[in-house]
Parts: structure tokens; sequence; C-alpha cells
């Protein structure tokens, strides 16, 4: 949905949503993604426990552990009252010197609305994302937004100070309840601007196709899944119809260059 290719190294993402979205699943796919390419990720959570994290992840096929053991992630479970948001800033400043990541991960950030006020964590944010980019670290926000307001809102109120934005939103088809993701916007790349339904599986998170059967309207859920063998064998029915096609196209072909053979061996004849 990014070009193929991405966000940006050094960039700010910001991922959003409603509870339950997979924020944090999204995040921890960041942080596993990075640490496959051997560089080191920082992971800041405001809500759980290194362990309740790690757990959490195993059940949807994410294994952090390994890269703990390896020296390759940091988890650090912070509680935003704690600390004042200069005191956030000056920690994180000196972990990011010590351990020096590639990836820094903090979820959620709106968590830490509850002790200032928006324009202290505003321009505590703006600092971080600054000193982050100064240091060509791709940092990845996750935001908790309130279900029945304005979506493309962000609660802390940088999303001008956001280079990728991804949204994830809730989709209610046939009696179920469904995640959905977009980007919202991706400074310096063209990306998709379809909304994709996407499933938390025992093996990661997977998009699920745009279409179903050459339809334009996507299924969600349980009906994206019965659908899938009627997909496979739509497109296998496809590829037939486009393999007789073009034999039958080679057979004319040949068959009209051999005419002119003919009616010159026929005069021949006579």
């Amino acid at each position: 949905m990014l070009e193929r290719k991405g966000y940006y190294r050094g960039s700010a993402v910001l991922v959003s949503g409603t509870a339950g979205s997979g924020k944090t699943s999204i995040a921890a796919h960041f942080v596993e993604a990075a640490c496959k390419r051997q560089e080191r990720s920082l992971y800041l959570s405001f809500e759980e426990s290194s362990a309740q994290l790690a757990r959490n992840m195993r059940s949807i096929g994410i294994d952090l552990e390994p890269w703990v053991k390896k020296g390759l992630l940091q988890f650090h479970g912070i509680r935003p009252s704690e600390h004042g948001l200069e005191m956030h800033l000056a920690r994180l400043h000196k972990m990011v010197d010590q351990f020096k990541p590639r990836v820094v991960v903090l979820d959620p950030i709106t968590n830490l609305i509850s002790g200032d006020g928006d324009r202290e964590i505003q321009s505590m944010l703006m600092r971080l994302i600054d000193f982050l980019k100064a240091n060509q670290i791709t940092a990845v926000f996750t935001s908790l937004t309130v279900s029945g307001k304005h979506a493309e809102q962000s609660e802390v109120g940088i999303s001008s100070l956001i280079d990728t934005w991804i949204l994830l939103r809730e989709l209610e088809v046939n009696g179920e309840r469904n995640r959905g993701l977009y980007v919202v916007k991706s400074r310096g790349m063209a990306h998709s601007n379809q909304i994709r339904q996407f499933l938390l599986t025992d093996q990661g998170a997977k998009l699920v196709p745009a279409s179903v059967g050459g339809s334009t309207a996507a299924l969600a859920g349980s009906a994206a899944q019965r659908n899938e063998p009627e997909r496979a064998r739509g497109q296998k029915k496809q590829k037939r119809r486009s393999q007789q096609r073009s034999a039958v196209a080679r057979i004319r072909s040949t068959a009209n260059q051999e005419k002119p053979f003919l009616a010159k061996a026929a005069g021949e004849n006579r």
C-alpha cells in the first residue's frame, strides 16, 4: 500500500484507531521486521508490561522474546503518571543515546493526555520527533481514537508532524465486526486509496484481497474466508480462458500466413 517499498527511514509514522482495532499488533510487526533486518528497536509501552505485551503478541504469531535475548529489542513498560512530560522526554533521550535504536515505538501516545495540557503534549512530541529525525530514527506512534468522533483527527494534534498516517477502523458487514486499514497520507510517495480489511491470525496480520471473484465489493470476516476457494477457482478459470484465446489466436495467425502459399501452390498445379 506504500508503493510496495514501505516507509522512509527516519520518518514519523502514526497508527491510530479505536480500542481493539489492532494498533499494538501493527506496531509489533514494525519492530519484528526491524529486528529481522538486524536493526535495534526500542519499544515504550504506556499500557502493558513487557511480559504482557510479549504474551499477547505470541497469540498472533509474533514472538518478540528471541529478539530481546539477542539484544536487538528493548521493552520499557512505563506508567504516564510516574513522571511529567519533561522527565519522560529526558528518559527517552537517555535510552536512545545508550541503546542506539533504528526504530522507536511509543504505544500509545494518547495515554500522556491525562497528565498535562494539549499544548504541553504537542510541544513535547514535536521536540521528540525532531530529535528522532535528526538521528535518522524511525518513530512509530500509536494513538487511541474515540469511536463516533471524526476518525481523521489525532487526539494529540500532531497530524501535521507525521509523515505516514495509517488509520485503522471498524467494518461492519453481514452482522460481523471486522478490522479495516487505509493510508490517510504518506509524504513523498504514492500510496493506495483503498480501505483494506485485515485479519489478526496465528501468523500475524494478513490483508484480505481487495476484491473477490472479480467483484469490486470487498467481503469481510468469515464471508471473505468462505469465498476464498471460489475466488481461487475463478482466477484459474480466467487463466484457462486466456490461454485458450491465445491458442486460438495463434492458430488463426498461422492459417492466415499459410493462405498465400496454398494459393500459389494451387496455381502451379494448374
